[in-house]
């Protein structure tokens, strides 16, 4: 603030206020009295300390400015030193001057609304002063010089930060009026200070040690030492000085009247050019009022303009935003719908595998997996089977090297590295030299070495099996769309919106407890698959002759399960319909049920379900279809007639037969077979963990390792689970 002050410069009108009043303040016959308030001065001018001592000014008013100071540079409070009152209230002063006991004729000091916060210890110098006004300012205590002031009769500290009065007060006997914040008072205590002056002295005289008498007794000498400093201006008295003025003012009267004139022409002349500015000064306000509304005016127009700029650029944001809404809404409600026909299909799946399981054992059991006639050992085919074998062994290395490699990857950091590398080394070249080896000493070799021979044999079968083969594409299935979840909740945080934030979670539990399930029921599968195999090893202990030869032939002769029931009378129509609709685990059903196109398009929805087709959408799908190839046979009659027989050529098993997947209605479009995200921890690599129980897929393998909790959702990691994007 004082800054601001300082650096502002006066009004034209302040300006002229100032002139004027120095002016009248150097006119003959001007008062005593010097006032240039209300002037905005940040520093008093130096020709007013001139003026105060040439012409022996007594009054001086400075009040209402913004002085921060009141000694300038290069001036002397000596100037000042006829001074009897000194007005500074409404200033910004800081401080007063340490020298301020210079001014021993002072007898007024008004200070009031400033911003002092001390006061300097030689105002005790200043004997005559009789009033202190410090109203108003920061004072925060009062110098013990305080009680010099013999002459003080009124004091006035209040709206201060002042708690403590001096004891030396006491010693200011003609103090006649106090004026301070009782309620804020600690020494004299609130009830003393707020009694009045003579308590608050009669308080301080007793803690000094001195008598109180009233101010009445020492107010005497103080009026007598006025009297006679008026008197003091003439040596010979008021009557020589009375008749000496006279002869005086007849000696320069003549020159007074010749002054006089000559100052009224100045006059004039300042109240013309007065006038003149006043008329300068209206003609540049009206200029600058007109400048002024032109700037307002076009400031107003490229307001409206900005503004219409800047609703038009929300509008398109608002609809950018609502768009991207919109988009994020209809995924969240297509994943939605996906996952929860996936879930349908799950409790469908495993309604249905209780059959399929029976229908397997039974198949295994009534195949007399352990006997051997002598026709299948005449028919059997060594070298082509030893070639397929040979081929599925290798099929069954590489995989098994990709995976060992791998593992040998992941434990490279532990101390048994070299072990696992010098293991895998050898592995390695074990298979370069089989590669490397003559076919035909491959196959002999294959023919002798029943070990290998199992090796294929438990290949193919875990290859042929359909209920493994299910499970794995349901996890191939889910970890598709866990990996999509990941990618929509990424997407929405970027976002920065929550809605539908609780539906996502909840889907991606159910998928990750539907996981960890088919998790469990591939592995008890495998197991099973396992013990069947134990149990085929346990009845070759006969030491037969090419056993598991004959094994993986009658394994690979094998038919699948829709063949074998179109074999058995069904309708081939209606086998490639239940299989085009994703229903071939329906298969069994109907062929047991001995259910024809015909019978079907007598029966309702609740036939069906009663049959065990549970899933409405599925009964009236395939009711609605079967119609249609009604309709299409009546126009067409050829259509289901039964092909001809043919006669079965001997298979060539080269290699085993992959059976395709059927299709699941509930996978996800073809743009999103195969997803892929980035980890959230390096940003480069492809994220390839699944973290358990969470369902989260942001991290790849390498970034994995030294995590405990999931980036995404803080939880603790349970399992991790590699996934392969094959191309």
């Amino acid at each position: 603030m004082p800054l601001f002050f300082r650096k502002r410069k006066p009004s034209e009108e302040a300006r002229k206020r100032l002139e004027y009043q120095m002016c009248l303040a150097k006119e003959a016959g001007a008062d005593d009295i010097l006032d240039i308030s209300k002037c905005e001065l940040s520093e008093i001018p130096f020709g007013v300390f001139a003026t105060c001592k040439v012409l022996q000014k007594k009054v001086l008013i400075v009040h209402t400015n913004h002085l921060t100071s009141l000694l300038p540079k290069s001036c002397s409070l000596l100037s000042l030193a006829t001074i009897k009152v000194l007005d500074l209230h409404d200033n910004q002063l800081t401080a007063l001057p340490d020298d301020i006991g210079q001014l021993t004729s002072l007898q007024v000091l008004n200070v009031e609304r400033n911003q002092l916060t001390y006061l300097p210890r030689s105002i005790g110098n200043l004997t005559q002063l009789q009033t202190l006004n410090v109203k108003d300012n920061k004072l925060k205590e009062l110098p013990d010089t305080l009680g010099e002031l013999r002459s003080l009769r009124t004091l006035d500290i209040s709206e201060n930060e002042i708690q403590r009065l001096p004891q030396m007060l006491a010693h200011v006997r003609t103090l006649e009026t106090l004026s301070l914040d009782a309620s804020s008072m600690v020494y004299p205590p609130q009830e003393v200070c707020s009694a009045g002056t003579e308590a608050i002295q009669q308080f301080l005289c007793k803690e000094s040690g001195l008598e109180y008498y009233p101010p009445s007794q020492y107010l005497l000498p103080v009026l007598e030492q006025d009297g006679a400093e008026n008197s003091r201006d003439s040596p010979d008295g008021p009557t020589d000085r009375f008749s000496r003025e006279e002869v005086e003012w007849q000696n320069r009267f003549s020159d007074y009247e010749k002054r006089k004139e000559q100052k009224m022409l100045e006059k004039l002349e300042f109240e013309r050019r007065l006038e003149l500015g006043q008329r300068e000064h209206a003609q540049l306000l009206q200029q600058s009022s007109s400048q002024k509304d032109e700037i307002l005016q076009t400031v107003k127009e490229e307001q409206s303009r900005l503004e219409q700029g800047l609703s038009e650029r929300q509008r398109y944001l608002d609809a950018e935003r609502q768009r991207l809404q919109e988009q994020l809404k209809q995924t969240e409600q297509n994943i939605s719908n996906r996952i929860q026909k996936l879930l349908q299909e799950n409790q469908r799946q495993k309604k249905s595998s209780e059959i399929l399981k029976s229908l397997e054992n039974e198949r295994i059991r009534m195949e007399q997996l352990m006997s051997i006639t002598q026709e299948e050992t005449e028919n059997l085919r060594r070298r082509e089977i030893a070639s397929a074998m040979q081929q599925m062994l290798t099929e069954s290395c590489k995989n098994r090297l990709i995976q060992m490699a791998y593992e040998s990857q992941r434990q490279s950091l532990v101390q048994q590295a070299c072990s696992s590398m010098a293991e895998m080394d050898e592995r390695f070249q074990q298979i370069l030299s089989w590669q490397q080896m003559d076919q035909n000493k491959a196959i002999s070799q294959i023919l002798q070495e029943s070990t290998m021979q199992k090796a294929a044999f438990e290949a193919l079968q875990a290859k042929k099996d359909l209920m493994l083969q299910r499970i794995r594409s349901q996890i191939k299935l889910i970890e598709t769309e866990l990996l999509q979840l990941t990618q929509l909740e990424l997407k929405r945080k970027s976002l920065d919106t929550e809605a539908l934030q609780e539906m996502i979670s909840e889907q991606r539990w159910a998928l990750s407890n539907l996981l960890q399930q088919l998790l469990k029921e591939k592995t008890q599968r495998e197991e099973e698959l396992r013990e069947i195999l134990m149990e085929l090893e346990a009845k070759s202990e006969t030491k037969q002759e090419n056993y598991w030869l004959i094994q993986y032939q009658r394994l690979l002769n094998q038919k699948p399960l829709s063949l074998k029931l179109q074999e058995e009378g069904m309708e081939r129509p209606l086998a490639a319909l239940l299989v085009e609709l994703s229903a071939e685990h329906y298969l069994p059903i109907f062929a047991h049920h001995r259910i024809s196109l015909d019978m079907l398009g007598r029966m309702s929805p609740e036939d069906l379900a009663k049959v065990g087709v549970t899933e409405a959408g599925l009964q009236h799908e395939i009711l609605r279809r079967v119609q249609e190839l009604l309709d299409a046979a009546r126009m067409q009659p050829e259509l289901l007639k039964p092909p001809k027989a043919k006669v079965l050529e001997p298979l060539e098993p080269t290699a085993p037969e992959e059976f395709p997947e059927p299709v699941r209605p509930s996978a996800p479009p073809s743009e999103l077979e195969v997803p892929t995200s980035e980890c959230v921890v390096c940003l480069e690599r492809e994220a390839q963990m699944i973290f358990l129980n969470c369902g989260h897929i942001c991290c790849c393998q390498q970034c994995c390792q030294p995590l405990r909790t999931c980036p995404l959702c803080r939880q603790e990691i349970a399992q991790r689970l590699r996934i392969y994007h094959s191309s």
